[in-house]
């Protein structure tokens, strides 16, 4: 279920965006914030880009769309998705304006995404005494892996596997508590996610490497051309100015790296 958080710009935020805002087209903002309100969706199901503690959220995502909301000069409203699944489905919805995914081509059926600003490693996870010790030994007959339905490894590995068999979470955070429960032979997931899964739940291991690479974007629902070209340009100053090393840094975040310039899509 998501849940809307609003949060009106500071006079500061006001006087400083004005300047910026003289270099965003009328015709963007409009596509981006109708009636002076950006809705950023943010998931809640990647801890590499949010997070809530209470009733705060934070993380990449939220500074991002804070961000944003300054340069247009709009209010900003969070609305709170458990799972990557859940925002890709809202979006046909026009419950939010802007949303951060795993760039996928599936996905782009109902969203424009921007270039990537973070790549984020996949990985494997299975149990300390598995005989699996590799990235290539996992696509084998009777192998069952876990996997948050929805997600961009759900749907990588939907169209890549050959042999072993998807068993879905309800959301990625899930993915490790339904593996142990079912006893299944593998985990896939963010890596960062699976290490913290592997420190608190003894008899784990994460396997080396990593099976994809996630490219995050920012998007935003199909229709809004002015709007996606504008967080393409957006998206690009964010990594050179440093805002987004300095975003992962200020959240203690690991295991993720920022996007070079233009980005591979």
């Amino acid at each position: 279920m998501r849940r809307r958080l609003c949060f009106g710009l500071s006079l500061a935020a006001l006087l400083s965006g004005c300047a910026v805002l003289q270099g965003v087209p009328i015709a963007a903002k409009e596509s981006l914030a109708p009636g002076g309100l950006l809705r950023a969706a943010i998931n809640f199901g990647n801890p590499i880009l949010a997070s809530r503690r209470g009733g705060e959220v934070s993380g990449l995502s939220v500074d991002l769309s804070r961000e944003l909301a300054s340069r247009l000069n709009v209010a900003i409203e969070f609305v709170t998705y458990e799972s990557a699944g859940e925002v890709v489905f809202a979006a046909p919805s026009g419950t939010w304006d802007v949303a951060f995914v795993a760039i996928d081509p599936e996905r782009g059926r109902d969203m424009l995404q921007s270039n990537p600003y973070v790549i984020i490693e996949g990985a494997y996870l299975v149990a300390a005494d598995s005989p699996i010790r590799s990235n290539d030994q996992v696509d084998r007959a009777g192998v069952r892996i876990a996997v948050g339905k929805g997600s961009a490894y759900d749907l990588y590995l939907s169209r890549n596997l050959k042999h072993a068999q998807i068993v879905y979470a309800p959301t990625s955070p899930a993915v490790t508590d339904l593996f142990v429960a079912q006893k299944l032979d593998v985990a896939a997931g963010v890596k960062q996610q699976l290490q913290a899964d592997a420190k608190r739940r003894p008899g784990l291991r994460v396997l080396d490497g990593r099976f994809m690479v996630i490219q995050q974007a920012m998007a935003t629902p199909r229709g809004r051309d002015a709007g996606a070209a504008y967080l393409n340009q957006f998206i690009e100053e964010m990594k050179a100015s440093g805002f987004v090393a300095q975003a992962l840094a200020r959240h203690g975040i690991q295991g993720a790296a920022v996007a070079p310039a233009g980005g591979a899509r």
